[in-house]
């Protein structure tokens, strides 16, 4: 039996959050997961409550711990993923002023065809080509054009890592993977591009933003007593800076170096590589400076809905197979997937857009 050392590795997802415990030299002891609800209160709208994601992580933490027979003073320190291009507005006192606009939102598709036009030479870092309603910079525009209220009292603006940190900390952090991802930032290129906010109309929106911009991996701060005390935690230990979820994937890959690919799948599905030399192309996203190693630049691929449209053909139209599969005490999916063997390859020429 392990005793400890030991450390906490925390996935937040688009579904749920995901809590594993690690010895020292990465072996995994056990896991635990708690749901959390996604709201789509109009068309194409995609939000969060961030008090429901803290809930579940104590639930899944505190779950973790139960099962690995470990005590709290085990854990000498955590780091965590997230969803990316979850934008969360917070007033001075970091409490969130509306619910999460998630990655998968795309109500700033007007915004993003703005930006687009704008013809801004930051807009290499999207291929030159149509800016992705998910992006940091869409969103906030999106909440200054239509909630201006909101936006008033935003005195911080970051995403849903940057809220986890401080939340955790008590420090405000920015993470340099999702900055270089997902908010056209360059630090060899002197970090944020005030023309490009101004250009766009969001010159008064950097000064809301983190002011310190740390590698993945590195101390942002120590663990609040209070929170270590919900947590079940030992209060003091370091807490990691962390990351989007499919591109902190890419270390689990061990896709460190040029020459390999990244495949990550889930509610998105993602084509992530390295390489030593930067470039920007159509067709391309990035390539983006020191976003999961410092000296090296990421490229990006990849598809905005594959499990999530997976999820919504079985939430709406499998009503049957789901109850014949609780029954027969198998995932609905497994069920799903035996019936599909009986389709011929082409899904008999239906296409889904």
């Amino acid at each position: 039996m392990t005793h400890g050392p030991c450390v906490l590795g925390v996935d937040f997802g688009t579904e749920s959050v995901r809590v594993g415990i690690f010895d020292l030299s990465g072996r995994p002891l056990t896991f635990a997961s708690e749901p959390y609800p996604l709201y789509h209160p109009h068309p194409g709208w995609a939000e969060q409550k961030p008090d429901e994601w803290w809930q579940a992580f104590v639930v899944a933490t505190r779950r973790a711990l139960a099962q690995s027979n470990l005590s709290g003073d085990a854990i000498v320190g955590l780091g965590a993923d997230c969803t990316s291009c979850t934008v969360v507005m917070m007033d001075e006192t970091f409490t969130p002023l509306r619910p999460a606009i998630i990655w998968m939102d795309v109500r700033a598709a007007e915004q993003a065809q703005r930006i687009a036009r704008s013809g801004h030479p930051m807009l290499r870092y999207n291929g030159f080509g149509n800016v992705s309603a998910e992006w940091m910079p869409c969103k906030a525009l999106w909440v200054k054009e239509n909630e201006p209220d909101v936006y008033r009292r935003a005195a911080h603006v970051g995403e849903f890592i940057d809220w986890l940190t401080h939340r955790l900390t008590g420090q405000w952090t920015g993470s340099i993977n999702n900055v270089s991802i997902r908010w056209y930032y360059d630090r060899r290129e002197g970090g944020w591009s005030p023309s490009f906010y101004q250009n766009i109309g969001l010159g008064d929106l950097i000064e809301r933003f983190p002011e310190r911009i740390l590698d993945m991996g590195q101390v942002a701060g120590e663990l609040r007593p209070e929170v270590a005390a919900e947590l079940g935690l030992k209060p003091g230990i370091p807490v990691a800076e962390g990351g989007a979820d499919a591109f902190v994937a890419m270390l689990g890959l061990n896709v460190v170096s040029p020459g390999k690919m990244a495949f990550i799948t889930g509610s998105s599905h993602l084509m992530l590589g390295q390489t030593d030399q930067p470039f920007h192309t159509q067709g391309i996203f990035g390539a983006y400076t020191d976003a999961v190693l410092p000296g090296q630049y990421t490229v990006e691929g990849g598809q905005v809905s594959t499990g999530s449209v997976v999820k919504w053909f079985k939430d709406h139209f499998c009503a049957a197979e789901a109850a014949l599969a609780q029954q027969r005490g198998v995932d609905a999916y497994t069920l799903l997937n035996e019936m599909a063997t009986a389709v011929p390859p082409g899904s008999e020429g239906l296409i889904v857009l």
